[in-house]
């Protein structure tokens, strides 16, 4: 019975834990899912939730008409994004560690979008860097910093995005 239980861990045929959560580290039910969020208490990967604040999904979340939406240009938005990919990545890594890889979600799900997810070489930066993130701010919001069961960022892509089908991506 152990066997079988460990063989379906994190897989869709698991009733009692997230497999989103466990593959995202991010759950679109939140508090509410009926199903276990493993919270890890060690990991090299942290996610900052929410701290990318991309000028498209901003508009698209505070105008869903988008009847006052700007318009950015692609090289604009890229700037945007290029900016505060730079500062983060540096910013961390400087003070925390070395960094293996970096993902910044682009999905206008509440519980993805913005969500900065940050995999260290060692595992040991990575508990120091959230507890000190968490008595931070960047661009005028707390930061909100918590390590993350994500391993394969691979894994980690919604299967409708991966498809071209998802119709909450920016």
């Amino acid at each position: 019975m152990a066997e079988y239980l460990a063989s379906i861990f994190g897989t869709e045929k698991d009733k009692v834990n997230c497999t989103f959560y466990f593959k995202i580290g991010a759950c679109r039910h939140g508090e509410t899912c009926t199903r276990i969020h493993n919270k890890p208490t060690f990991s090299q990967t942290i996610v900052l939730l929410s701290m990318y604040k991309s000028p498209v999904a901003t508009a698209a979340v505070l105008d869903p008409a988008g009847l006052g939406v700007p318009q950015y240009s692609d090289q604009e938005l890229q700037e945007h994004f290029d900016t505060f990919f730079e500062d983060v990545f540096i910013e961390v890594e400087d003070k925390y560690g070395e960094i293996d890889e970096m993902n910044v979600c682009d999905n206008l799900g509440d519980h993805l979008m913005g969500n900065v997810y940050i995999k260290f070489v060692k595992e040991s930066s990575a508990e120091p860097c959230v507890q000190a993130l968490n008595n931070r701010w960047y661009n005028g919001h707390p930061i909100k910093a918590e390590l993350s069961p994500v391993t394969d960022f691979r894994e980690a892509c919604c299967r409708q995005y991966e498809m071209g089908e998802c119709t909450r991506a920016a």
